[in-house]
């Protein structure tokens, strides 16, 4: 979907299309008053708010990243997962709207729900993006793909009045890589025999899978693009990547990828985490930082009780104000998806880390996951009142 959670907002703001607009940042009371319209149904209305009246990024203060920004605000340099005060520096015109969750959940369910009515065959990516295998649709072959790919493109706008750009290609790896081609509103049709004119040229970090690190350790062997990637042996490849990541980096660069589109997959682990608007002190904020770790296993209880899951494997994560991050973990003997339970482990995990600095960042992770009923469970606790470890100086 293109700008996924900024073309959300425009379907109710439509008086900020064509303007530069991000979405994200911690939620203030500017914010709050956006979100309050509804239609007495639980959905939001469209409703008119002056372009003057709306908060602009140069008058953010505080922490969070950018989940998105619309395409005025990316020609300034803006984009996703930048911080928001580095983004007032390059765009501090553009207005800054908060994430509705709830809208965009709504919107994700209508888009992909359209698709499966069309090419049922679809493996769910997150809330704005899907695999769909057009294999054994009728008409999935037409020009390449590019009919089909018109068709869903026409059925998803007349369902949500919103866009989205489509990559079609022999293989899954291709086509995420297509899909960005032509966005907004495009689509871009990918043939094995043109890999190395379309895909050798570009960056490696275009490959789905190729981060940072792996993206800085190439570049100091002097790689930069796919192609120079794709020239490597694979022998080379192995030596200095590793057994699997070298074999994984040979195939992709030159496009090859097995992978089928898998429409039932179950998740390893669910979290929550939180950034501070300020650094926290693990003693002198201890009342805030309490509720905050209650209220994270609290919502990843609730996560996992929606989706039908327990786990055994509870672990925490802290970003101290150096930036420097600590995980760790605790095993139960039966899965839980109680809060208290969790909470319990995971007040296990905070007695062991260091809680020496100021604290930017808390979260909390329930892994080893299974389905309910599946194994032992942890029984929940019987008051509702949430328990801790008892508390020992420093820990919150």
């Amino acid at each position: 979907m293109d700008a996924f959670f900024a073309s959300v907002e425009l379907l109710r703001y439509p008086q900020l299309k064509g303007l530069p607009v991000v979405i994200g940042g911690a939620r203030r009371t500017v914010d709050e008053l956006l979100l309050q319209g509804t239609d007495g149904s639980g959905e939001r209305e469209r409703c008119f708010v002056p372009v003057a009246d709306f908060p602009l990024l140069k008058d953010y203060v505080g922490r969070g990243v950018i989940t998105t920004a619309t395409y005025p605000a990316r020609q300034f340099g803006v984009g996703s997962a930048m911080g928001m005060m580095k983004a007032a520096k390059l765009c501090p015109q553009a207005i800054v709207l908060p994430v509705d969750f709830d809208e965009v959940r709504r919107f994700s369910r209508l888009f992909k729900n359209t698709i499966a009515e069309i090419a049922p065959v679809m493996e769910d990516r997150g809330v704005d993006e899907v695999y769909i295998d057009f294999t054994d649709v009728p008409g999935g072959q037409r020009e390449g793909g590019r009919v089909l790919a018109r068709l869903i493109q026409k059925s998803i706008f007349q369902a949500t009045g919103l866009t989205c750009s489509l990559g079609v290609a022999p293989n899954k790896l291709l086509a995420k890589m297509a899909s960005e081609f032509d966005k907004p509103n495009g689509v871009a049709i990918l043939y094995e025999h043109e890999v190395q004119q379309r895909i050798w040229p570009l960056a490696c970090r275009k490959i789905n899978g190729i981060g940072p690190k792996a993206g800085d350790k190439l570049a100091r062997h002097g790689i930069q693009t796919i192609g120079e990637l794709a020239a490597q042996p694979k022998d080379w490849l192995v030596q200095h990547f590793g057994r699997a990541t070298g074999a994984w980096l040979h195939e992709s660069a030159w496009g090859r990828d097995s992978r089928p589109v898998q429409t039932h997959s179950e998740p390893v682990s669910m979290s929550r985490e939180t950034t501070f608007e300020r650094d926290l002190h693990a003693v002198q904020d201890r009342r805030e930082l309490g509720a905050i770790f209650t209220q994270l296993c609290q919502q990843v209880a609730a996560d996992l009780q929606r989706k039908g899951y327990v786990g055994r494997g509870i672990g925490i994560k802290l970003r101290y104000a150096d930036f420097s991050t600590v995980t760790r973990d605790h095993t139960l003997a039966a899965a839980t998806h109680d809060a208290a339970a969790i909470r319990r482990a995971a007040g296990l995990c905070l007695k062991r880390a260091p809680l020496n600095q100021r604290l930017r960042l808390l979260g909390v992770r329930v892994g080893g996951l299974s389905r309910v009923g599946e194994g032992l469970l942890h029984p929940p606790s019987q008051s509702g009142a949430l328990s801790a470890p008892a508390r020992q100086p420093g820990l919150f």
